[in-house]
């Protein structure tokens, strides 16, 4: 189903904006542009046209005329009456600039000079137009046929005087002049929306915000293909129609990133299955301590979570990630959600695992992944639905992993002694001496009542003995401690939901918030 409108496009150089027209299908984006074409006879130049009008007694040239050198835009003709002088020649349109009047170049010539040249060329005017492809929006200018009736040029006062020419001129000759009316053999002319730009939509990306930084555009957006090539700054009149399109656009990337996650999975064995993979933006610090946004491409495959600068697009490409995770070893949390009423909810999703992570941020959907070392990515989407798939991705995708994998060691050490760690998801925790493989001791996960750790490298384990009741403390060191926290987490998360895979659901901040808005 393809899906089209009005929209403008804003030039940040300039800072005008253009009308155009959006034509969006499943695999494509195309930003047309309205120019005048020629559709029969022989087209002496496609680009210029010369035309006589013959000033009418009553209606004088039938046009009106905005715009000049002093507005930085040149003479447009902004409305055509009907059955008048510039209408009966089939030659003149709305939006057309006027290059020339009776041969004097009139491009950088005031409103005034042009109005003054008109309204005294005597009863025949010759003037030459072009099409202007990109009229500022603050023309006002009727988009007029073809395509959609649209309201949002039309009828709005515009900053620039509308000079009537419709009137009479200084006119000698008072008997009726014969119309201006095409020739035969002239060429015909059509004014029609035309393909300028075409923006493949697989593994296209969206940004509603300035270029690296936290401010939000009002009602507009940029998509920037897989090559590079973007749409420019796409404006919407109203907040809705920007978020329609936004998110049809969204839906269509989606789609076709979910096509290539099933072409790309039946070459993979079945442990190495693509679970999510998509576009974030990555919150980086700068040197003074200003907060810099880049786009990277995250995937969830196999047993691994790998960041990309540029999307994996060939087998081979997949060694060449940025930073390549265990799933067992990161942690997923979602930051902020904005709710309608604007406010923002700060969520902890990891169970028993406390830290502080504190993090100020402009932009609504933000989750982070914690990895090793204390580390963590900061990242951020586009749309709340998008941040849902994530969290229930990265679930999906851990859960699938701890159940594959079924155990995972760390050599750990205390009181001199070097040991192994071992999280079983059949038989919990196990520890034993590294030499003699002698087993120290072993409680099931539901023995597990807490812990506490020094944030560095020393844990301690509080598990309930099941015939004393009584609680005992079990202390390890760990060389990356925060990855046997996130180790820990996902084994027991993963065992919750293999008992109760509703109470995982019910913990799902995103989905929640974002379905019930």
């Amino acid at each position: 189903q393809t899906k089209t409108g009005i929209a403008l496009l804003y030039d940040e150089v300039s800072e005008n904006a253009y009308d155009i027209r959006l034509k969006l299908t499943k695999e494509v984006l195309t930003i047309q542009k309205q120019d005048v074409v020629c559709v029969s006879g022989s087209d002496h130049s496609a680009n210029h046209r010369t035309v006589t009008l013959r000033r009418q007694p009553v209606g004088g040239l039938g046009l009106s005329i905005k715009g000049g050198a002093e507005h930085k835009v040149p003479v447009v003709i902004s409305k055509i009456f009907k059955d008048q002088a510039a209408e009966q020649t089939g030659m003149l349109f709305i939006g057309d600039a006027i290059i020339q009047v009776n041969g004097i170049n009139v491009e950088s010539a005031t409103h005034e000079e042009v109005v003054h040249l008109l309204r005294n060329a005597g009863d025949e005017v010759t003037i030459t137009v072009q099409y202007l492809r990109e009229a500022p929006s603050f023309l006002k200018l009727p988009l007029g046929s073809p395509g959609p009736p649209s309201d949002h040029s039309s009828g709005t006062s515009s900053p620039l005087f509308d000079s009537g020419l419709h009137l009479n001129g200084n006119s000698t000759n008072t008997a009726p002049s014969s119309p201006s009316s095409p020739i035969a053999n002239e060429p015909k002319y059509e004014k029609r929306w035309l393909d300028t730009l075409s923006v493949p939509l697989l593994m296209a990306r969206i940004s509603r915000y300035k270029t690296g930084t936290d401010k939000l555009r009002s009602n507009a957006f940029e998509v920037l293909a897989l090559d590079g090539v973007s749409t420019g700054i796409l404006q919407f009149y109203t907040a809705q129609e920007s978020a329609d399109w936004l998110r049809a656009m969204s839906t269509n990337i989606s789609d076709l990133t979910l096509q290539n996650m099933k072409m790309a999975n039946k070459c993979c064995s079945p442990s190495d299955q693509v679970i999510h993979m998509g576009w974030v933006n990555e919150r980086l610090e700068g040197t003074d301590s200003s907060q810099l946004y880049k786009f990277k491409f995250l995937a969830l495959k196999g047993s691994s979570f790998y960041i990309f600068s540029t999307p994996p697009v060939s087998t081979l490409d997949w060694v060449r990630a940025e930073k390549i995770y265990n799933l067992c070893e990161v942690l997923f949390k979602i930051h902020k959600l904005w709710l309608a009423d604007d406010c923002w909810l700060q969520a902890n999703l990891y169970l028993g695992i406390h830290q502080d992570f504190d993090l100020e941020d402009q932009r609504p959907y933000c989750f982070s992944v914690m990895v090793g070392h204390g580390k963590s990515h900061y990242f951020n989407v586009e749309l709340g639905s998008e941040l849902a798939v994530w969290e229930k991705s990265f679930q999906r995708a851990i859960f699938l992993e701890v159940q594959r994998t079924g155990s995972k060691t760390y050599m750990c050490s205390w009181q001199g002694d070097t040991l192994c760690f071992t999280v079983d998801f059949a038989l919990g925790f196990t520890c034993f001496d590294s030499k003699t493989k002698n087993v120290l001791w072993r409680f099931k996960f539901s023995q597990l009542k807490g812990s506490s750790d020094d944030g560095k490298t020393r844990v301690k384990l509080l598990f309930q003995n099941l015939d004393t009741k009584q609680i005992e403390t079990k202390e390890l060191e760990f060389q990356d401690l925060t990855a046997v926290l996130h180790c820990i987490h996902s084994f027991i998360a993963a065992k919750v939901a293999s008992v109760d895979p509703l109470f995982i659901d019910s913990q799902s901040i995103a989905r929640r918030y974002m379905y019930s808005n």
